[in-house]
């Protein structure tokens, strides 16, 4: 792509990501603040065996983000997953359905995050000022960084990842002289190990591997698509799975897996036992940063799908606009600041967070099966990446398994909330009737 767009009419996006910034990109993405609870929970599930429960989840989770990285390769467009379901199928709701699942995904993350922000913001800093006006305040310097170009952006990107990957490395250092003191396949289970178990930890974990959909709608602005995505998300899937085993390693080596599944923060108390001399506030700060990562990271994504979805006609034309000097989407972003301020407002919205992850799910399946249906599509141009047809096929199948499972077993509040999200896209494509279709990339 150049600067310009089809028509050579308006600037186009800056093309300035390489391949260390989207594997930051990817891997902030993945860690998030989510792996610093998670361990507890999957504890709970797996004892000492909770490091298998990460292999095994990153073995499905890889499925689809190899689908990811192939998809990137071949079609690099902001709009990422909209964009490649409409190529595949050609079906606008099924696109429309698709793009505003993922966006909503990405709304809920950023109003949620920033709550749990300004919460631990004033933990550290009491100043006396009401949590909803900070996160209202964090809310605006994110919008500001998204808009001021991608190349900021990705600075804080990673300088945000930098301080997550060393807190986990750090939980790492003070813990390995513990390594070897548990029997690391000691599980809740009378039986041991099982493929049941197995299913059920890998369940629970494949959730810290998610933020490879952040990496597609943005590779419209990476220097040499076709490596560059492909590079980023395999290299930060098997980044984030060495660090999530040794973290799960460690952490059940200083503290008992019981101990550890009641803890309000786990890695907290595994310092606590390993390094009693790290400030409690140490971690606080770290989750700072990484809550404040993944909502810079979910704006900038939905941002670049609300962008690409305009593009092709699927949207207003005006959220297309590029700005000519900053080569952001700014009138995208605008339009998402005001959603998400009214997201704040209304205060907790963690049910509506756990809906848009089950229309995830969904979503990765379509995902699957579009790059199934192009790879078979005569005269399709190949990418620079190209994985087997079953890796989609058996990528479709893990993320069905996974949702299934998640509304058969899960609080039926999430399924019904995501049901009336999807309810609510539906209606909007009704009364907006889009009738635009992708460009050609």
């Amino acid at each position: 792509m150049s600067e310009t767009d089809m028509a050579g009419e308006e600037p186009g996006l800056r093309q300035t990501i390489g391949p260390f910034q989207l594997f930051a990109y990817t891997l902030g993405g993945m860690l998030g603040a989510g792996i610093y609870g998670l361990v507890g929970r999957a504890a709970g599930e797996l004892g000492n065996a909770v490091w298998l429960g990460f292999a095994v989840a990153m073995v499905a989770a890889l499925l689809t983000g190899l689908s990811y990285a192939s998809l990137g390769s071949r079609y690099p467009r902001a709009g990422g997953a909209a964009y490649v379901t409409q190529r595949a199928f050609g079906m606008r709701l099924l696109t429309w359905v698709v793009g505003l699942a993922v966006m909503a995904s990405g709304l809920t993350s950023v109003a949620t995050q920033s709550r749990v922000v300004a919460v631990n913001l004033l933990s550290l800093v009491p100043a006396g000022v009401p949590p909803l006006i900070v996160a209202l305040g964090f809310l605006l310097v994110i919008g500001g960084v998204v808009f001021r170009g991608i190349r900021e952006s990705m600075a804080l990107n990673v300088l945000c990842t930098a301080v997550e990957f060393l807190g986990l490395a750090f939980v790492i250092l003070v813990g390995i002289p513990y390594w070897g003191s548990v029997d690391l396949m000691a599980t809740p289970s009378p039986d041991g190990i099982t493929a049941s178990l197995l299913l059920s930890g890998a369940i629970l974990t494949f959730f810290a591997f998610i933020g490879f959909e952040d990496t597609l709608n943005v590779s419209e602005e990476c220097k040499d698509a076709a490596r560059t995505v492909p590079f980023g998300i395999v290299t930060a899937m098997v980044v984030a799975t060495l660090l999530y085993m040794a973290v799960a390693v460690t952490a059940v080596s200083v503290v008992p897996w019981q101990e550890l599944s009641h803890a309000p923060s786990p890695l907290s108390a595994v310092t606590a036992v390993a390094a009693p001399w790290f400030p409690g506030w140490g971690y606080v700060a770290i989750t700072v940063f990484a809550v404040a990562n993944t909502a810079l990271l979910n704006y900038v994504t939905a941002s670049r799908l609300l962008f690409g979805m305009a593009r092709d006609g699927l949207l207003p034309r005006a959220l297309a606009r590029v700005h000519p000097r900053t080569r952001t989407p700014h009138v995208a972003i605008a339009a998402l600041f005001v959603i998400l301020v009214a997201l704040v407002l209304a205060g907790d919205i963690g049910q509506l967070a756990s809906a848009t992850v089950l229309l995830l799910l969904a979503v990765f399946t379509v995902v699957n099966g579009a790059l199934l249906v192009l790879q078979r599509r005569p005269g399709e141009a190949r990418g620079g990446f190209e994985v087997p047809s079953f890796v989609p096929a058996l990528g479709s199948v893990v993320c069905l398994t996974l949702l299934g499972n998640r509304v058969a077993t899960g609080d039926w509040r999430a399924p019904a909330l995501a049901g009336v999200i999807l309810l609510v896209i539906l209606g909007l494509y009704a009364i907006m009737r889009p009738r635009g279709v992708p460009q050609e990339a």
